[in-house]
């Protein structure tokens, strides 16, 4: 059975355009100097190498640093952190079900680029004695879970300081899971936001020994591209609010103050402003991940006329081959705009043969505040529309070897009527101490949401498949990310429609899956005034994924709202009943369970 509160109650709490009366203050931004585009190449992340090996296993060692970069030609270099050195980070290419191991080293300064605001979980971060803070977390990643990078497992330069959490110098990475485009990515308590948007991420992709066998375009054919926006200053330096300006300076809040979301002016693509691609008449595979804090992007590729600056017929399309958990079963043609979420990845092969000698426009059409729709002009709501543009070379095709095949990956469907819980979840706005817009996750017993010290109340026992119906009462989208597994998605639909007291789900009643939303998800957006629901197995499937328990986090992607404090613990138990392949009777009674202790303290 979903949770006993219905549809009246939740929606009695607040309207869904303002939740519970909350606005969504505006980012108080600032204005990047104005900077010619297109004049630079879009950089290609070179592979690491392992250092050596541990128990047999490839060994890493990841120097965490700051470091000077041209994001520009007509910027001065920019500080940023970075992984061994470099933003992004340098990819890691793994072997599905070949484990290694990596070391995180921190050998950042003392203070932060950015400004870090003393109040966010101020009674759990020593924020008064610690030096700079990092956790890496692999995002996809199916790992035990002291490897998992959880908020409270950061430590500090040389490993002084580390937070509670923390066990273990070496994450073990044991790639027990489908090939899949994975991204890694700091996840500190309280200063995610500001970490990742220093710099702090960098693509993970997990291959596969029978990958080759598809003959999809690879080698220099095979482009990693992430995503972002930013802010500069005229010095190059990252610019990021503090939340403070001439008007709110009269209000009871802390300066620097974190802000509701953050939407920078300026595209960033592979760590280059406003970047061009150059590629050859044929097919590529571009592994896309939109790795902003807050931006959606909502994709499709136009014919560009440069010197004009205008845009004219649709170019080629996107041919989805996976999505965040790996291979789709079959290739999907994207027929309209292919929608990312923040930390949303999408592989997909793009077929240039038709466009030798033309420019083309990599274009978005999400406005900055998402709520599920586009086509809003007002001011604070405007699209970064121009991302990067990509130059065919020649005058006709080249040969081309590569192929789309019409079968790729194994996606077993897990069936609605193998689950053994369904759980209601919401996301929802109240405020803080200081007024300023709160975003939470609750459950169908307090749906106007919990926060993240408060106990557990998502326990699933290993072995079990859940329903998960995440309602959304807020005005704008969220992506929300569930670290360790992977789902699929069952549809949506309206809040108005949803019955929270129904015994299961059927999927004829429901908006189906988006076309993006085919096969493994590990993100998944939910509208304002919508409910969506996935089906998860956490444990092995069918061989596929491996089994771990323990203590993990499920969040909203947007890096400000899950710094404040849209995140919650999730606790994988194991399965003590000896029977029945790990299923339960009945469900975990989670409110009468106190488990914030073994999480948090």
């Amino acid at each position: 059975m979903l949770g006993a509160v219905g549809k009246s109650a939740a929606a009695s709490n607040g309207a869904l355009n303002e939740p519970n009366g909350v606005p969504q203050a505006a980012q108080v931004s600032g204005s990047s100097p104005e900077l010619e585009k297109w004049v630079d190449e879009v950089p290609r992340p070179g592979v690491i190498e392992p250092q050596g090996t541990k128990e047999g296993q490839p060994y890493y060692e990841v120097e965490i640093q700051e470091v000077e970069q041209d994001i520009h030609r007509d910027l001065p270099s920019t500080t940023v952190w970075g992984y061994d050195g470099q933003y992004p980070g340098p990819t890691i290419e793994a072997t599905r079900g070949e484990p290694i191991y990596i070391r995180w080293q921190n050998t950042l300064p003392d203070e932060h680029l950015l400004p870090v605001d003393t109040t966010i979980h101020g009674d759990k971060v020593p924020y008064d004695t610690t030096s700079s803070r990092v956790v890496t977390h692999l995002h996809g990643g199916n790992v035990e879970h002291e490897s998992d990078g959880k908020p409270l497992a950061w430590f500090t330069q040389d490993f002084e300081e580390t937070g509670p959490k923390f066990t273990k110098k070496d994450y073990h990475y044991v790639n027990d899971q489908p090939a899949s485009t994975l991204w890694y990515h700091d996840h500190s308590l309280g200063i995610t936001r500001l970490n990742v948007y220093a710099g702090l991420a960098g693509f993970y992709l997990l291959r596969d020994e029978s990958e080759p066998e598809l003959d999809l375009p690879s080698d220099e054919y095979e482009i990693p591209l992430v995503l972002q926006d930013r802010t500069f200053n005229d010095d190059g330096s990252l610019f990021y609010p503090t939340g403070v300006s001439e008007e709110n300076t009269a209000e009871s809040r802390p300066e620097p103050s974190i802000v509701p979301q953050f939407y920078g002016d300026t595209s960033v693509v592979n760590g280059k402003a406003w970047p061009r691609l150059t590629v050859e008449p044929r097919k590529y595979r571009l592994r896309l991940l939109n790795g902003a804090n807050s931006r959606f992007y909502n994709l499709k590729l136009l014919e560009y006329d440069e010197s004009a600056g205008t845009t004219g017929e649709e170019g080629p399309s996107f041919t989805l081959i996976g999505n965040d958990g790996g291979f789709l079963p079959e290739p999907v043609q994207i027929t309209d705009r292919l929608q990312l979420g923040s930390s949303k990845r999408a592989d997909v092969v793009v077929d240039f043969s038709e466009y030798a000698g033309q420019t083309l426009l990599l274009h978005n059409n999400a406005p900055a505040l998402f709520r599920g729709s586009v086509g809003d002009d007002a001011e604070d709501t405007k699209p970064l529309p121009e991302v990067m543009v990509i130059d065919v070379e020649g005058t006709e095709p080249v040969a081309d070897p590569s192929r789309v095949p019409s079968s790729l990956g194994r996606v077993p469907e897990i069936p609605i009527d193998s689950a053994d819980r369904n759980r209601y979840v919401t996301l929802a706005t109240q405020t803080d101490e200081y007024d300023r817009p709160v975003h939470l996750l609750g459950t169908g017993e307090n749906i106007t949401g919990n926060h993240l010290y408060d106990p557990v109340t998502e326990t699933p026992t290993l072995g079990t498949t859940e329903i998960w119906s995440i309602a959304n009462i807020t005005g704008m989208s969220h992506p929300v990310h569930l670290h360790l597994v992977h789902f699929q998605v069952l549809g949506h639909q309206p809040f108005s429609d949803f019955d929270p007291d129904a015994d299961t789900i059927d999927p004829a009643s429901l908006d189906p899956p988006r076309t993006n939303e085919q096969g493994w998800n590990d993100v998944v957006t939910v509208d304002p005034g919508e409910v969506a629901h996935i089906i998860v197995h956490f444990g092995e499937y069918d061989g596929l994924f491996n089994d771990q328990t323990g203590h993990y986090m499920w969040h909203c992607h947007m890096l400000e709202h899950e710094d404040h404090d849209m995140m919650r613990p999730l606790e994988v138990l194991p399965d003590d009943s000896g029977n029945n392949g790990g299923k339960c009777e009945r469900p975990v009674d989670d409110e009468n369970r106190d488990s914030g202790g073994p999480i948090f303290e």
